[in-house]
């Protein structure tokens, strides 16, 4: 396996382990000292500090990966892209789905040292709904076609 296949991996790992709540398990891929930065800015040592903050903005969130890229820097650290799109539950339990979303991780020596958020959450007025009714058609939750 490749060092970009392995990184793409940690990540999923990473990621799915975020998505099932499991903490712990994410934790073992972040490398001492990694730091997580989102949205205006906001920038995160440990998992428990990014989860208290989130809290304030939603009940739940999780990502349909859709498409992962990897490359090797000129460092020799391995960088991975994953796209897809968020879906969950906001604080007035109002579900979402189909908010697009780029992550890009820095990993070094097999762990992450660093994750870069971009999405389009503050955009979508998803968090602020009060009902599905307020959400536009393409983030209201897909529905068993």
């Amino acid at each position: 396996m490749t060092a970009e296949a392995e990184a793409v991996a940690v990540v999923e790992d990473f990621l799915a382990a975020l998505g099932r709540g499991d903490r712990g398990a994410a934790a073992r891929r972040l490398a001492d000292g990694a730091v997580m930065i989102f949205p205006g800015g906001r920038r995160y040592t440990t998992l428990d500090a990014l989860a208290a903050a989130s809290a304030v903005r939603y009940r739940h969130v999780d990502k349909h990966r859709e498409e992962y890229e990897a490359l090797t820097d000129g460092t020799g650290d391995v960088i991975v892209w994953s796209m897809g799109t968020l879906f969950g539950e906001n604080n007035a339990g109002v579900r979402y789905d189909g908010v697009r979303y780029v992550d890009r991780f820095r990993l070094r020596d097999g762990l992450i040292v660093e994750q870069r958020v971009w999405n389009d959450l503050a955009q979508s007025g998803v968090l602020d709904a009060r009902a599905e009714t307020e959400i536009e058609p393409q983030w209201r939750p897909r529905t068993p076609g």
